[in-house]
């Protein structure tokens, strides 16, 4: 099965932009297909070749000579050689569009990309497919609750049943995996992860002991959903703070993980400013937690964490996949227990979300969004309640119910 990925038209606006257009994100996530689909038939490389590898790495001066662009060079991280031999290219020749580039990691990629690339480049993090590329929607508006929003999206939109979007959350995201309802989920992350360990984090993150890191990410998937709280993540694991600290950054920068912000300025000397830690792949986060079925993750005590999960990773999509880079997202937490579990900032304005698995939220579930009208100089919007009730209705004031098949 063949699915437009919201992201295309976000590639093709950046190469008319940039001399050089760089698409990350996990492993599987798409990007090599998306990139191919896009750029149509100019020359491909890809450094997992070792011939070419060898190449990229030796002879980075006389690489492109070989490889003129425009061109599409596959896991570009591998060889960071390469960006400056692009820059002199792009800096002589001042045209857009000349290269594209993908990578798994962002480790050094990052480091040299900004050092040799810096605004040259168009970025794009590839996220695995949201439920509207999923379903066939063609909406693409990053989420915001409001009247604007929420009229457009109920133009395109699809029913999905109930059981459904909970083996959408326990099967994952990533595009072969979906489009191959046959294959084995557990068989399929066993190698994901094997893959992940042996060729990302063994050549890259230099991590000593495979097995304890194994663990940690284990632990951290059992987390998702709340605060990040380093010292227990280390003791479970029986690691030293530091390592924790240092493997989690591997997690990140691999497109595993996402730290959630917390919302808190000068005035609110009462929130909590740790951040929140969510797995951005529900099915892999499911398979290091054992969840081996989507009846026994709906039903056991994580589903409500795997649905608030689910939901956060779906609104970062319909962001990413605008190349939006510097997520407009926040939690609000103050000491007294007040909690938010998403504010969308967009304008100085404060859009509160609670997150819910069940389809009946009531009134109370709003109680924490009068917090924002106690913080001055900020002007709170509509919020709601994201949930699996059917139909967009109001529960009190401008506060929404909202299907999950809005977002």
């Amino acid at each position: 099965m063949h699915y437009n990925r919201h992201a295309d038209k976000t590639i093709q606006k950046l190469s008319k932009m940039f001399g050089a257009v760089l698409v990350t994100g996990a492993r599987r996530v798409g990007k090599t297909t998306l990139l191919q689909e896009v750029t149509g038939d100019i020359g491909y490389v890809t450094l997992d070749d070792k011939i070419q590898l060898v190449s990229a790495v030796e002879q980075s001066g006389t690489f492109f000579k070989d490889n003129p662009p425009p061109i599409f060079v596959d896991e570009v991280q591998h060889a960071p050689s390469l960006f400056p031999q692009i820059k002199i290219i792009l800096d002589k020749e001042k045209k857009k569009g000349q290269f594209y580039l993908s990578g798994s990691q962002q480790f050094e990629m990052m480091k040299n990309v900004s050092e040799s690339l810096a605004g040259r480049l168009g970025i794009l993090n590839l996220q695995g497919l949201s439920l509207r590329e999923l379903y066939g929607v063609d909406f693409r508006s990053p989420f915001l609750p409001t009247d604007e929003y929420f009229a457009s999206r109920q133009k395109d939109r699809a029913d999905i049943p109930y059981a459904e979007v909970w083996n959408n959350i326990h099967r994952g995201s990533f595009p072969e995996l979906c489009a191959n309802p046959g294959y084995d989920w557990q068989m399929y992350y066993a190698a994901y992860i094997r893959t992940y360990i042996e060729r990302d984090v063994r050549d890259l993150a230099q991590v000593g002991d495979e097995v304890k890191f194994m663990q940690f990410i284990t632990v951290a998937a059992s987390y998702t959903g709340q605060l990040l709280n380093l010292a227990s993540l280390a003791r479970d694991v029986g690691i030293s703070q530091p390592t924790a600290e240092r493997w989690l950054s591997i997690l990140i920068a691999s497109n595993l993980l996402y730290l959630l912000k917390p919302y808190y300025n000068n005035i609110t000397k009462r929130t909590v400013k740790t951040p929140k830690l969510y797995f951005l792949d529900t099915g892999l986060a499911a398979y290091l937690t054992r969840w081996n079925t989507s009846d026994v993750l709906k039903n056991g005590a994580m589903a409500g964490a795997f649905f608030e999960t689910f939901v956060i990773g779906e609104i970062i999509k319909s962001y990413s996949n605008m190349g939006i880079l510097d997520l407009p997202l926040y939690f609000y937490r103050d000491r007294d227990g007040n909690e938010i579990d998403l504010i969308v900032e967009d304008s100085r304005t404060f859009y509160p979300i609670e997150i819910k698995k069940h389809a009946d939220p009531e009134k109370s579930d709003l109680a924490a969004f009068r917090q924002l009208d106690k913080i001055p100089d900020i002007r709170r919007g509509q919020g709601g309640v994201v949930c699996l009730y059917d139909n967009l209705t109001t529960l009190k004031d401008n506060d929404m119910v909202i299907p999950i098949t809005l977002l």
